[in-house]
């Protein structure tokens, strides 16, 4: 058998580049490991970060991809590649518009609160605001592309791919360009604990088919995987529920403290790097703090309304210290100095009745991989292109250089470039 166009993987990455590719007018084929695509768009909050979409300017946001690629190189400290974060954010407002136009899936812009480190509000998302609902629209718009489920590769070479299926049975279909959207390495225990072993005995919130597979592949090919040391953290999964919980709560006023009710961080570097704070107090786990302004906030997005439900969120919380916190919380909002830096005068102060949810930090998805040019091409080889968790992200090498989004960025934007350009290098 043989296809133009080859994509390993069907989430967010790979069924972009599958339809970019398909529009670009490239016979494409699509192998995915699991019996149902999911991947770890579907673990995800769903949320996409534009500048200078249509979205945006009937909001009255005005935005732009220069922006966005100046809060995305300050975020990680100019290390990320600053040509392929140019190329993210020039192409990912027209890609969101084509895939609505095209497609059929609606975005709109999420409202009322900035996530940490934009500048602007940026986040787009489908109506339902989770990962599960993107992965849907996605699947629903891929109604006509070829998707072998069931299909584990084994063996990637310049111009093959061969792959199992369930049975035992393989088989193998020859590319003139291959699309890798495998995603990371997060589920591989053996390389999580050599590339990253500050978050290796945390709880893994991805998808256990993020093996490095493509990061092995590539870089048998002759590619270089790079940035390996990043990741997306999180601290702010509900425990033991396992449920994500908004960071909203914690940007708009929120505050994290550990059992003996201290706080012990700024809340608003990030929820990427919150991961370790959290996970240095004792036991591993934290509390978020809130009211109930922020309770109603939370109730608007699906994961809090399931964490409510399963009996997460407690009210009138009682820690040895939380009232001393809470008096020099509002010690802080009057024009004292925060020891962690924090500037408390933005948002209103917390009242009661006061709200608690126990969470703990995680490690969701890596964000190193193989090194890409601005056309999504694995360099050095000609006709291999990659998106996603198995690219280089744009975060670079450490988990404070994530942005809000980072991922999904990644996966939507080149996904879109690298099914394009394989499409452009398949039928030339």
């Amino acid at each position: 058998m043989k296809v133009p166009v080859v994509v390993i993987g069907a989430g967010a990455c790979g069924l972009t580049a599958a339809l970019a590719a398909k529009d670009a007018g490239a016979e494409v084929l699509v192998l995915e490991r699991d019996a149902s695509p999911s991947g770890s768009t579907s673990l995800s909050s769903g949320f996409i970060p534009a500048a200078g979409t249509r979205y945006q300017r009937a909001a009255g946001i005005d935005d732009s991809p220069e922006l966005f690629a100046a809060d995305l190189m300050r975020k990680n400290h100019g290390e990320a590649d600053p040509r392929i974060v140019d190329a993210l954010c020039r192409s990912i407002g027209p890609t969101l518009e084509w895939l609505d136009d095209r497609h059929g899936i609606r975005f709109e812009v999420l409202q009322g609160f900035t996530y940490p480190g934009h500048s602007r509000l940026r986040m787009h998302a489908v109506a339902e605001k989770t990962g599960e609902a993107l992965m849907a629209a996605l699947l629903r718009a891929s109604a006509d592309l070829d998707i072998l489920t069931s299909a584990r590769v084994t063996d990637v070479s310049h111009r093959s791919v061969r792959y199992e299926r369930p049975d035992g049975t393989s088989d193998e279909v020859e590319y003139e360009a291959l699309v890798l959207a495998c995603s990371g390495f997060g589920g591989n225990k053996e390389m999580v604990w050599r590339y990253l072993p500050e978050i290796a005995d945390a709880l893994y919130f991805g998808h256990a088919g993020n093996q490095g597979d493509a990061v092995r592949w590539g870089t048998a090919l002759g590619a270089q995987a790079m940035d390996m040391t990043a990741y997306q953290g999180h601290g702010s999964v509900a425990a033991p529920h396992g449920i994500l919980v908004t960071w909203a709560l914690m940007t708009e006023g929120g505050i994290q403290v550990n059992e003996s009710g201290e706080r012990f961080s700024n809340e608003h570097l990030g929820y990427s790097e919150q991961c370790l704070p959290v996970l240095r107090q004792p036991g591993g786990v934290a509390w978020c703090i809130y009211d109930e302004r922020l309770h109603q906030l939370g109730m608007t997005f699906p994961d809090y309304r399931d964490a409510q439900a399963a009996g997460a969120v407690k009210m009138n919380p009682v820690f040895p210290r939380l009232n001393e916190t809470l008096k020099e919380v509002r010690a802080y909002a009057s024009g004292g100095q925060d020891p962690f830096g924090r500037d408390f005068s933005k948002q209103p102060l917390l009242t009661p009745p006061y709200y608690a949810i126990k969470v703990t930090g995680a490690l969701f998805h890596t964000q190193g991989g193989l090194a890409v040019d601005e056309s999504a091409r694995v360099l050095p080889l000609r006709n291999v292109f990659a998106g996603g968790g198995a690219a280089r992200g744009v975060s670079g090498a450490h988990v404070w250089g994530y942005l809000s989004g980072n991922g999904l960025l990644s996966a939507v934007g080149l996904g879109r470039i690298a099914g394009e350009s394989a499409a452009r290098y398949a039928t030339s």
